[in-house]
């Protein structure tokens, strides 16, 4: 096993309209995607494999892909199916195909797997109450400049929030919160004790009378978080962010904010995406800040009880750097406490 066996998003469906040819990079593998003649999304290598010019500079005709320099036509399973310089008829390189790579649309974007079969499990990661009744959801996506286990980290790290986002999503109050932190199946799962505030500037309307709270944060192989907080009946809020290796310090994070606040879901909107962009900027700013230093001196950290969640995550993705299927790593469980 290893980070190619995974789904990642490559566009959402409606960058991707019909006739868009699209440009994308994945794990450093240079990629292009359109829409066949049934709609489908098809991914294929970025490579015409007459003169090795960019298929993404190219256009769609009838459901096929055409190259831009000598107009050599691709069907959706990368085979070449005209050549005009042969004239008409089949061509002569109707036996070359281009690599193409596994594609599916879901939740309004297009995954795609560069290897991997069908048989294994993996699946795309599923938004947490996307498109269902009495859920509203809004959608960001921001460019970071680390790698994609120092993005997901970030997304579950409460202690960064009071100095990264002061106010705005916490401010230092040197409280002890309490969490229960256990990997399985691949996955790392923390559920917190005794947070009843300290939840920014909208605190007032999440949570008025300070009542203890129901907070979860995952982190899903190998590059997924999920954020849950329930105040309350209407007022449950998800925050899922997949991060994409674009390269070794270039993520896009693909934000997914789905939320049940009642009849306040319309009309909250626009402030839950201002505070969500507010504090991804902030976030942006500082993984950027981290991700320079790593690039000179590599991952070496110290770290602290809080930063288990942290161990447990790594631990996950190195077993997957050796080949291995972490989901066969073994339970591990353990109680922390730390200040905010």
């Amino acid at each position: 096993m290893n980070l190619k066996d995974f789904w990642y998003i490559a566009a959402t469906s409606s960058e991707l309209a019909a006739g868009t040819v699209l440009g994308k990079k994945l794990l450093d593998e240079p990629l292009v995607l359109f829409r066949d003649a049934e709609g489908k999304p098809v991914a294929m290598q970025d490579r015409c494999l007459h003169r090795n010019a960019k298929l993404s500079a190219g256009f769609v005709k009838e459901g096929q892909l055409v190259c831009p320099y000598h107009g050599w036509h691709y069907g959706p399973k990368g085979t070449v199916t005209h050549v005009p310089s042969e004239g008409p008829g089949k061509p002569k390189a109707e036996r070359a195909c281009n690599p193409t790579y596994a594609c599916v649309e879901q939740e309004g974007y297009v995954y795609v797997r560069l290897q991997g079969n069908a048989e294994d499990g993996i699946r795309p990661f599923p938004i947490p109450n996307y498109g269902r009744k009495g859920w509203h959801h809004v959608r960001l996506i921001n460019f970071f400049r680390n790698s994609v286990i120092n993005c997901a980290e970030n997304f579950v790290d409460i202690p960064h929030t009071v100095f990264v986002h002061p106010s705005i999503f916490r401010k230092a109050e040197y409280r002890k919160l309490s969490a229960l932190v256990r990997r399985v199946g691949g996955n790392v799962h923390v559920e917190y004790q005794n947070e009843t505030s300290n939840l920014g500037w909208f605190s007032f309307f999440l949570n008025p009378k300070k009542q203890p709270i129901v907070h979860k944060d995952n982190f899903y192989l190998p590059n997924a978080t999920s954020v849950e907080y329930v105040f309350s009946k209407h007022r449950h809020f998800f925050i899922t962010s997949q991060s994409i290796p674009i390269s070794a310090y270039e993520t896009l994070v693909y934000t997914d904010l789905t939320y049940d606040y009642g009849i306040w879901n319309r009309i909250t909107a626009p402030l839950v995406r201002w505070q969500a962009q507010k504090i991804i900027d902030q976030d942006i700013e500082i993984i950027g800040n981290q991700g320079d230093v790593l690039k000179k001196y590599g991952p070496k950290f110290l770290n602290s009880p809080a930063d288990i969640i942290h161990v447990y995550i790594e631990s996950i993705l190195e077993a997957v750097n050796r080949g291995e299927d972490p989901r066969a790593l073994p339970e591990k469980e353990k109680q922390i406490e730390f200040w905010v």
